[in-house]
């Protein structure tokens, strides 16, 4: 195990030990994706105002399909917002306890926008990657809404605009979130070990319950996923992601 940096963050290892790369994001590919409807929104979307969002789910391509997620305002006050999921794609692709995901994203400039990357399956598994809101600069936000629990981190490299580094390591026992090459809060929880769940990777637009909505000249927002992989232990181990190593299964 890393010895603790003097903050007493631990810095990620350069890659997951005895771990195969399961998947590489096409956001272009439709066998990987579906854009513009997701089973996590009321019958599946295009709305979702009970979560306090403002989106319109559209499949329109450059909405999300070269890795910048956009949103655009429209004239009823909703937003056209991009959305891909894995769930009913050809591949159908789904992250598992023991995986670990590593994306690079661009994080967004104007207030009102909310990106996230998170997993969902059959109305739960949510665990959140991360969330962010410009009106809190600084602060990234993290949940696992499996078995409850999350944190959040501030950093000064963390700002509208910035390009973040994110892990996120889905143990059995114990959800590690890590920004920019640090380890950033664990969780005593994890998934369990049968957990499973597909990917969403969407621009949100918040309606002011939570964070305030976007200014009225604001017509146009985005962020930016520039790379996102999934790795998984390889056959015969199990990932102990306490901090103490891998173990035979």
């Amino acid at each position: 195990m890393e010895e603790p940096t003097p903050s007493g963050r631990v810095p990620a290892p350069s890659a997951p030990a005895s771990s195969d790369l399961v998947f590489t994001a096409d956001f272009a590919s439709v066998t990987q994706w579906v854009a513009g409807r997701s089973w996590a929104y009321p019958d599946g979307g295009p709305v979702n105002p009970g979560d306090g969002k403002l989106d319109h789910l559209v499949p329109d391509a450059d909405h999300s399909r070269s890795g910048v997620f956009r949103a655009t305002r429209r004239p009823d006050g909703l937003w056209n917002t991009g959305l891909l999921t894995t769930e009913g794609s050809e591949e159908a692709f789904t992250v598992r306890s023991g995986d670990v995901l590593d994306a690079r994203v661009r994080l967004p400039r104007d207030i009102g926008a909310w990106p996230a990357i998170w997993t969902w399956r059959d109305g739960g598994q949510e665990i959140d990657v991360f969330e962010y809101h410009p009106d809190n600069p600084d602060l990234l936000e993290f949940t696992n809404h499996v078995r409850g629990g999350g944190s959040h981190v501030r950093d000064t490299a963390l700002r509208p605009g910035a390009w973040v580094d994110l892990r996120t390591e889905f143990g059995t026992h114990s959800v590690v979130w890590w920004v920019n090459g640090v380890r950033a809060f664990a969780d005593p929880r994890g998934v369990g070990r049968h957990w499973h769940a597909y990917l969403i990777v969407n621009l949100s637009v918040c309606a002011g319950r939570h964070h305030p909505s976007p200014a009225t000249e604001t017509t146009e927002m985005s962020f930016e996923v520039s790379e996102l992989l999934v790795r998984r232990p390889v056959p015969g181990e199990v990932a102990d992601r306490t901090g103490r190593g891998r173990q035979p299964a």
